[in-house]
């Protein structure tokens, strides 16, 4: 894989040649079968383990080589940035959390695999604020149309109250880093392992909500999507990235310490880090994917967010999940 400031340009060559040998070997070594051609693959990624780790494992495993794709990988901030890139043809694939779930609902993309339930979003505040109720009339920073927006929003809901309540600041999340680092904001609607930087200069950061708090009205998948057009034109690309990445998936929920020591080495940070980052993580595995695509699980977690969306302002109506989700794509790639 091609990581930004980090390029492989051999990989392409590499994969070719061994898709050369592989494709005479399955003709009996006669010389009429001929090589599969590599595609080249635009990938989105958000640099923590929801969004790095099956890029990592896919390439350090030569998961991507296996399967003729040379993946030049570019990292985000945050899933409406890539919804972006993918609409506008700079990324064929990207990653997004579950507050940016709203977007391939709108058709601005395609679900082509759920990766992971999500469990480190958090609302926080400074020091000396107890409740959410408390932050009525506080500034609060929150990244707009990320999950860190979506616990936000859940959390005042359940206090009776709305973002009107509070004086809510949008942004990035460096910024919010920044911001409560240095306590210019009273609160923020984030997530780990951002805030485990926050809490080295705010110890005694207050965690107001979290993920679980919410288990019962609504989930909070992680998805990989793909732009519309490649979907459209491009079935061939699709299929195989959907297959690769099924299969970083199944090394993924089988050695969970490589695995964090691959997204360590991609990610350039302490392979502890990581390991705290994917405490916050439920992984799933393809199996598990593949029965509640089957019986309707992952529709109902998607359901549940579309209704959620409607209520905070960002679908018009319900949408329903099969137009977005190709989950007959994703367990087709298995067989």
């Amino acid at each position: 894989m091609t990581f930004n400031k980090k390029f492989l340009g051999a990989l392409a060559l590499v994969a070719a040649s061994t898709l050369a040998i592989t494709g005479c070997s399955a003709d009996g070594g006669g010389g009429g079968g001929s090589a599969e051609e590599t595609i080249d693959v635009n990938f989105g990624y958000i640099g923590d383990f929801n969004g790095a780790s099956l890029l990592a494992v896919a390439e350090e495993q030569g998961i991507w080589e296996k399967h003729g794709l040379n993946v030049t990988a570019s990292v985000f901030t945050n899933g409406p940035l890539q919804i972006q890139a993918l609409g506008t043809g700079d990324l064929d694939f990207g990653y997004i959390g579950p507050g940016a779930m709203w977007l391939p609902a709108s058709g601005e993309a395609k679900v082509v695999a759920i990766n992971t339930l999500g469990q480190a979003d958090r609302v926080v505040a400074q020091p000396g604020i107890e409740s959410i109720e408390d932050l009525r009339g506080k500034t609060v920073a929150v990244p707009e149309g990320t999950s860190g927006d979506m616990i936000l929003t859940l959390a005042l809901q359940e206090a009776g109250m709305t973002k009107d309540d509070v004086d809510l600041v949008p942004m990035e999340p460096a910024a919010i880093v920044a911001a409560l680092a240095s306590q210019q904001v009273d609160g923020a609607g984030f997530w780990y392992p951002a805030l485990a930087t926050v809490k080295e200069q705010v110890p005694d950061l207050v965690e107001l909500a979290q993920n679980s708090d919410f288990e019962d009205v609504v989930a909070f998948p992680t998805a990989f999507v793909a732009g519309n057009d490649v979907v459209e034109e491009e079935p061939e690309k699709v299929e195989r990235v959907v297959a690769a990445l099924r299969e970083a998936m199944e090394f993924r929920s089988t050695d969970l310490d490589a695995t964090i020591e691959a997204t360590a080495a991609m990610l350039s940070v302490e392979p502890a880090q990581v390991e705290a980052d994917a405490g916050n993580v439920q992984i799933l595995s393809t199996e598990e994917l593949d029965g509640w695509t089957a019986d309707g699980t992952i529709d109902t977690w998607l359901t549940g967010m579309n209704e959620y969306f409607v209520g905070a302002g960002k679908l018009p109506s319900p949408v329903e999940p099969s137009e977005y989700y190709l989950g007959d794509i994703f367990t087709s790639a298995g067989e």
